[in-house]
């Protein structure tokens, strides 16, 4: 949807700077095209981005994969939860989606779970919580 709203901005701006600048009509098609080619691609890799992100919640730690290309996993022992906190910038929360981050005290296994709907996260983030606590109190 972004990428649409930002290719249709461009073919607006070079239509207007050709006929303002008196262009050979030949440049609006190339820009066109160039500017579909560009939404297509980005349009397939933001898709396939989004098919391999993935998490498991499992009995003592979460289980979190992502990457298509050169392939990520984490795993985050509830114990070792330092927090966790949701995060929507504004572009999210027009889709109302949002991302779950995990802290720990060790930079390496630290993790984001992005895209979420936004009430999945929240209730990821409670469980998490919840379950971080309870693990920690067993220590």
């Amino acid at each position: 949807m972004v990428l649409l709203a930002a290719a249709a901005v461009a073919v607006v701006v070079s239509v207007t700077l050709a006929v303002i600048l008196g262009a050979a009509l030949w440049v609006v098609p190339v820009v066109v095209l160039i500017l579909a080619l560009v939404v297509s691609v980005g349009w397939v890799l933001v898709g396939r981005n989004a098919r391999w992100w993935g998490y498991a919640e499992r009995d003592e730690d979460l289980f979190i994969r992502h990457g298509a290309l050169f392939r990520t996993m984490v795993v985050v022992p509830y114990g070792r939860m330092q927090y966790v906190d949701v995060q929507a910038g504004p572009l999210e929360q027009a889709f109302k989606v949002a991302s779950v981050h995990l802290h720990t005290a060790s930079p390496g296994t630290s993790a984001r779970i992005p895209g979420l709907p936004a009430d999945e996260a929240a209730r990821l983030r409670d469980r998490l919580t919840s379950l971080g606590e309870a693990q920690a109190a067993g220590l």
